[in-house]
């Protein structure tokens, strides 16, 4: 039995509800970066409430690192860790090793790489991220795959892909294996493989096509948004839909912009994360129903009104532009978290109102009222 139901489509958009052994999500959703276990910005797991989120990602690179997903696991896992009881998803450590590694060596066995922290060396294949996200018992673990750097080489991507495969069917391998132990925190945990394939269509479909036949309980879609022109990410979510599993949540990972979104979920993507409304959010910059302003322009040193008069989020209802401007001159922390608290529940909302208006069949008007204004700055 699929654990993902789509209710209603409109051409390639799809809404759904996705079934998590930490509750249901309501898609199209989005992700809420919690690299390190924690959103930055100083809001925590009950903040998160407040802004209806659903989802909370966490990163297995990072916590294996720092504080060490064995003390995680003695912690009683992540949920209990973080204090977040819905959905969470690790990604897998594959993207940082290939951002975050000066030397990496790739082989067949896994990637060894210097640790961000202390140069430390590391050694992560398959099992060892499969076994470090057991640890943190979260609701999805994402597969260990290989993130190839844009542009790249045919050959070199074709060779990727099969590696990421062949990584694939050992991921799976080790996490039924990890099930059957008698201490692992989630013996519900799920596992999405993630499609390779860097800009070659071809490539795209080929890889798809090869893990669709693995059953696994998500899609992901990587090593987008890594630099290629946006038109080239659409051109390929396009290419895949069709041969990604219909009864299937997909996942469209890093991305992105308001705009982004709306034109990947008119693809058929259901899922979504992106660092960027926390991190813009931290420097004054922020998402509006009318475009993106900065909070640090001289124009709000007097302005009494809240950063949006359509949200209703704990900062709009509040607070005034010019006081959150004065914050950030004073250097006080107060303006990153009401800052990052206004643009995550604007991430939040966007999609209620994306599903709103796949439920009323009116998501193409939305589409094109919506998608350009959202990225303009004002």
């Amino acid at each position: 039995m699929s654990n993902f139901k789509v209710l209603k489509t409109e051409g390639a958009a799809r809404r759904g509800e996705f079934t998590t052994p930490h509750g249901t999500v309501q898609t199209p959703a989005f992700q809420n970066v919690a690299t390190c276990g924690a959103i930055k910005g100083a809001l925590d797991a009950y903040d998160l409430k407040d802004i209806r989120a659903q989802v909370q990602l966490c990163n297995t690179y990072h916590l294996h690192v720092r504080p060490g997903d064995k003390l995680v696991r003695e912690m009683g896992g992540i949920h209990k860790f973080t204090g977040w009881d819905g959905p969470i998803l690790t990604d897998s450590g594959g993207f940082q090793v290939f951002s975050l590694a000066k030397l990496r060596q790739i082989k067949e066995e896994g990637v060894t790489f210097n640790s961000h922290i202390d140069g430390k060396r590391i050694f992560m294949g398959p099992e060892e991220s499969m076994q470090i996200q057991s640890n943190l018992g979260s609701t999805i673990a994402m597969a260990f795959d290989e993130c190839v750097e844009n542009p790249s080489t045919y050959k070199y991507a074709k060779e990727a892909c099969e590696r990421t495969t062949r990584w694939l069917y050992r991921c799976k391998e080790e996490m039924e294996r990890l099930k059957t132990l008698p201490d692992t925190i989630n013996k519900q945990q799920m596992l999405f493989g993630i499609n390779q394939g860097c800009v070659y269509d071809e490539l795209r479909i080929e890889h798809m096509q090869k893990i669709a036949e693995l059953d696994l309980d998500g899609y992901a879609i990587g090593g987008l948004a890594v630099g290629e022109p946006k038109d080239d990410m659409y051109r390929i979510i396009s290419a895949i839909e069709p041969y990604a599993p219909k009864d299937k949540i997909r996942y469209l990972m890093g991305v992105g912009t308001p705009g982004n979104i709306i034109e990947g979920v008119s693809r058929g993507v259901d899922l979504f994360d992106c660092v960027m409304p926390s991190r813009n959010a931290r420097h004054g910059h922020l998402f509006t129903m009318n475009g993106i302003i900065n909070i640090n322009n001289a124009k709000y040193m007097k302005d009494d009104t809240p950063i949006d008069p359509e949200c209703d989020c704990p900062t709009c209802r509040r607070h005034s532009k010019a006081y959150i401007r004065h914050l950030f001159k004073a250097k006080e922390m107060l303006a990153m978290r009401l800052c990052v608290t206004h643009n995550l529940y604007f991430y939040n909302t966007l999609m209620e109102k994306i599903r709103d208006a796949l439920d009323n069949g009116t998501f193409e008007e939305f589409k094109n009222k919506y998608v350009d204004l959202l990225d303009t700055r004002i």
